[in-house]
């Protein structure tokens, strides 16, 4: 996610703020490893780090880094910057980026490697080979293109090796989804824009898709979408599915249907808290609470399909919670978990529009019991 220097940012010193918002955005990991690696560069090819360092974002931004660490030796160059995400919640806020530049002999083009703390892919499905350090391909389009900036004004080849490295960046990765992807070893450098915009959850929401792909590649069939650890335990219990076919969907159910529906598997199981999946069962998406809220007129009214009558339906509609309907439900004989699973299957196939992927929703309460569920459909 956000990513930029202490004391740097854009010009002026600072990530910059988001109008209307009050937000500082951040600088992507991506971005950071550019601008550490056209520091590098500059100072292997003049002698001299340029502090701040400049650099040209892919939708043209123009931001100033601060380095934060340097060193030149004959035939490379090492610089860091520290990032800053703004005011995004990133796990890896105030992370050193470093960039080593070696000089390669002539022809050789630019080379990538993982230094401690960046990943190393191990599994098929993402964008990189197996094998290749976890630096994507808009980071390294970006090192490339600054690359070759450097080498034409002050007289280089521009054939170097660039290895990317993050300070504890193996312990930041643990609070990631890199393990899961078979992404070992630490983080991975990131960004499409270069530009980390606060609470947008592009980060999550990618990582989503990549596990998709993860899953797809490793030959899955039926992957399950859950909304926490304990959901997650939950479809393992009653499915046996293998770590790689688990997508930590959190409150992003709609980016999993969504990305589904273009990228198909045989089989999706959502599995959640049963007040999360009543709000995509009444057609939320977006399942935060900051976002959308527990209708309980909705699950009334739901209760009386299943048969309760006015006094139970009243009840429900003005239950301190979910889950305080449910139990009344349940008392009644009303099977409202099993009402909100179907519901809730029936808004995903909406948003699948047609597309050939069977679907199941599992309902559960805090301690994981299953409290409704629906058949694939």
């Amino acid at each position: 996610m956000g990513d930029g220097s202490t004391g740097g940012g854009a010009k002026g010193g600072r990530s910059a703020q988001l109008k209307h918002t009050g937000l500082r955005h951040g600088w992507t990991t991506g971005a950071c490893a550019t601008a550490a690696t056209t520091a590098a560069y500059t100072a292997l090819l003049t002698g001299d780090f340029p502090d701040p360092v400049t650099i040209t974002l892919p939708r043209g931004q123009t931001p100033s880094f601060a380095l934060a660490s340097e060193e030149l030796a004959k035939g490379r160059a090492m610089a860091g910057v520290v990032k800053d995400a703004g005011d995004d919640p990133d796990v890896t806020h105030g992370a050193l980026i470093r960039s080593t530049v070696r000089v390669l002999p002539p022809g050789s083009g630019v080379l990538f490697a993982a230094g401690p703390g960046v990943g190393t892919v191990t599994r098929p499905g993402l964008p990189l080979a197996v094998g290749e350090p976890a630096i994507n391909p808009v980071p390294r389009q970006m090192m490339r293109d600054h690359v070759a900036l450097v080498a034409g004004r002050y007289g280089g080849t521009g054939d170097v090796e660039i290895t990317v490295s993050v300070d504890h960046g193996e312990e930041i990765a643990r609070s990631t989804w890199n393990p899961r992807l078979g992404i070992l070893g630490g983080l991975s450098v990131l960004g499409t824009s270069g530009i980390v915009v606060p609470y947008s959850c592009s980060a999550w929401i990618d990582s989503i898709r990549r596990g998709v792909d993860v899953a797809r590649a490793a030959g899955r069939t039926h992957v399950a979408g859950c909304t926490g650890s304990t959901s997650e335990k939950t479809v393992v219990a009653e499915y046996g599915l293998p770590e790689d076919a688990l997508l930590d969907m959190g409150d992003f159910a709609g980016a999993v249907l969504k990305y589904v529906r273009r990228h198909p598997v045989d089989r999706l199981t959502i599995c959640g808290g049963f007040a999360k999946l009543s709000k995509l069962a009444a057609g939320h998406l977006d399942l935060h609470s900051a976002r959308s809220q527990v209708d309980k007129g909705f699950l009334a009214d739901l209760a009386r399909r299943g048969g309760a009558d006015e006094a139970l339906a009243a009840e429900v509609a003005s239950a301190n919670t979910g889950l305080a309907a449910l139990h009344l439900c349940a008392a009644a004989g009303v099977p409202l978990g099993d009402l909100v699973a179907v519901a809730a299957r029936g808004t995903a196939r909406e948003v699948l529009r047609g597309a050939p992927v069977v679907v199941d929703v599992v309902c559960i309460d805090r301690a994981g019991t299953v409290v409704g569920r629906s058949g694939p459909d």
